[in-house]
């Protein structure tokens, strides 16, 4: 559980590393080539790894995404999961029921990152050979614009991801920045000094 990543990366404002792997797509076919650019184009992402499949914090933050696909959806968002297991395991997990440990299924493409490319590409993969919990915000332009990263024990807060999709939404949209804690429908702050001590002076005490 202590160990540490090799050599880990910040890739927040560079182009998302992009992949071709086989993945299990929602429909439970099994796309040998799917590729994270095509499926993203014109559209934000979120990908998120996880260490293993049929393991314990897993499931439940896949289905904790799949809970909310709907959300991200209206976003324009797409959901892509990936692990070091295999698109068969992908698959098996898919078929097995959520009271049985299962994934039942999910609305998301399920990537098999066998050659563990994909998760040292993304500064994820730790020296025991499967991924940190890590979540990627990709942008439209397939920029990078948010990146979390979780130890293995330590399960995700998938709304934390839907806010910071809105954030990101609202900035490109208004110019302004997010203040500590801003959620939809809340005020921005302009990024000068004004917009400072505007913010502060209405909202100081929210924070």
């Amino acid at each position: 559980m202590s160990e540490a990543i090799a050599a880990p990366s910040v890739l927040v404002g560079h182009p998302a590393p992009d992949f071709t792997a086989a993945a299990v797509l929602p429909d439970n076919e099994i796309d040998e080539a799917f590729n994270l650019k095509s499926y993203l184009k014109g559209s934000y992402g979120v990908l998120f790894f996880y260490p293993l499949d049929f393991t314990f914090v897993c499931p439940s933050e896949i289905l904790a995404h799949d809970h909310r696909a709907e959300a991200f959806a209206e976003r324009n968002t797409k959901l892509i999961a990936v692990s070091v297991d295999s698109q068969f395991t992908h698959l098996a997990w898919r078929n097995t029921p959520v009271a049985k440990g299962g994934l039942g299924q999910v609305r998301f493409p399920l990537v098999a990152d066998l050659t563990k490319q994909i998760a040292r590409d993304y500064g994820v993969l730790l020296p025991g050979g499967v991924a940190l919990r890590g979540t990627f915000l990709i942008d439209k332009d397939g920029v990078v614009q948010s990146q979390h990263v979780n130890n293995l024990p330590l399960g995700r807060n998938v709304d934390e991801a839907l806010r910071l999709v809105d954030a990101l939404q609202f900035h490109e949209e208004h110019g302004e920045v997010c203040p500590a804690g801003w959620v939809k429908g809340k005020a921005g702050m302009k990024a000068d000094s004004k917009g400072v001590a505007d913010y502060l002076a209405n909202h100081g005490a929210e924070l």
